[in-house]
């Protein structure tokens, strides 16, 4: 390199030499450089796979967290496995719905962020396929979902690096995943498999399947089996039951039959049975009570609260638990609008977590 620099301070200025001159001597720098770095990457490599934290941060001391009380097991990061699933019977035992807000960028993950330490509460961040697409920027090709896959794992990475620096703990999930979008699934699933074989824990905490849609037992069957794979790395699964009404994320069920905007009791309890079969299957369902996506006046949207609470009361007959046990942790989609007393008796039925996107 310093020969080129000699060479190219006696050439011409503009002259041709310069750039000819420089080039040997670059290649070889750049040649030298890719060595270190890949000696540099593979001891970085044996470095992250004994550390369980994100590994740029990991020489810096962890936040100590503000929320009181936390329940044991739980540390401000993300959670993921046993801690994610205590963490949900917490919020079930103290009857309390965590939020899950949609983002779409660093900005609205770190207001997020802020927000749930102000408040001392846990938060869900979650992405749709849309938003992780937007995440990763409209100049990357979307081509068999790569961009909502990269967009999605980029977002879980950033949570990671910040999330213990706000001292809270935090459930990374995907949002509405309906049978056309789940490739988007797979990709994300087999980034949680190479993840958690290099840290013994997944990069997600949870992912949503949403087959609503499709025959009831075709739904079941689908979310079963997914269920299996998602349980071998401790990915705990969303499933939904019924239609929530009106559109979100493209997926558009303004005209939805009125009556499937109901779960039915016997429907929950199907559900819930198949996928408590499932070896450390750790799972929510996402039944319809009347929820509509989108904003409305408070009143405009007919809750029916009690068909959670309805089918809680079969399950315990069906299982032999005492009344008023909640077996099933239920998802409050298209809340926006809604009462709060409608939202207060959701949550006295086992609600633990509540959508935010429209807001």
């Amino acid at each position: 390199l310093l020969h080129a620099r000699a060479q190219a301070a006696s050439a011409e200025p503009g002259s041709d030499s310069l750039l000819a001159s420089a080039l040997p001597a670059l290649g070889a720098v750049l040649a030298l450089g890719a060595v270190c770095w890949r000696h540099r990457r593979a001891a970085t490599t044996r470095r992250a796979t004994a550390e369980k934290r994100f590994p740029i941060l990991s020489s810096r001391p962890a936040s100590e967290g503000i929320l009181p009380n936390l329940p044991e097991g739980i540390a401000p990061g993300v959670v993921t496995g046993k801690s994610f699933e205590i963490l949900l019977d917490w919020a079930k035992q103290k009857g309390f719905a965590i939020p899950a807000v949609n983002c779409v960028s660093t900005s609205s993950i770190n207001a997020c962020l802020e927000a749930a330490r102000k408040m001392d509460s846990p938060i869900i961040i979650q992405f749709s396929s849309g938003g992780a697409q937007f995440y990763a920027g409209k100049g990357l090709d979307n081509k068999e979902f790569h961009a909502a896959i990269a967009g999605a794992v980029a977002g879980a990475y950033h949570v990671r690096a910040l999330a213990e620096q706000y001292g809270i703990p935090v459930i990374l999930h995907t949002d509405h995943c309906a049978k056309d979008v789940l490739p988007w699934l797979d990709g994300l699933l087999s980034a949680n498999e190479r993840y958690f074989e290099r840290h013994g824990e997944p990069l997600f905490s949870s992912h949503m399947i949403d087959l609503s849609e499709e025959p009831f037992e075709e739904n079941i069957e689908f979310c079963t089996k997914y269920l299996e794979r998602m349980a071998k790395m401790n990915v705990g699964l969303e499933m939904e039951l019924g239609i929530t009404g009106g559109e979100e994320d493209g997926v558009n069920n303004e005209d939805a039959n009125p009556d499937d905007l109901y779960s039915k009791p016997e429907e929950i309890w199907q559900a819930y049975q198949a996928l408590s079969k499932v070896p450390n299957g750790n799972f929510t369902i996402a039944a319809a009570f009347g929820n509509v996506h989108g904003v409305y006046q408070a009143g405009n949207v007919k809750l029916d609260p009690k068909i959670l609470g309805n089918a809680q009361t079969y399950i315990c007959e069906k299982l032999g638990l005492p009344e008023g046990s909640k077996p099933v942790k239920f998802v409050f989609h298209g809340g926006s609008g809604s009462d709060l007393k409608d939202i207060r008796e959701a949550i006295d039925y086992g609600v633990i977590k509540m959508n935010i996107d429209t807001d």
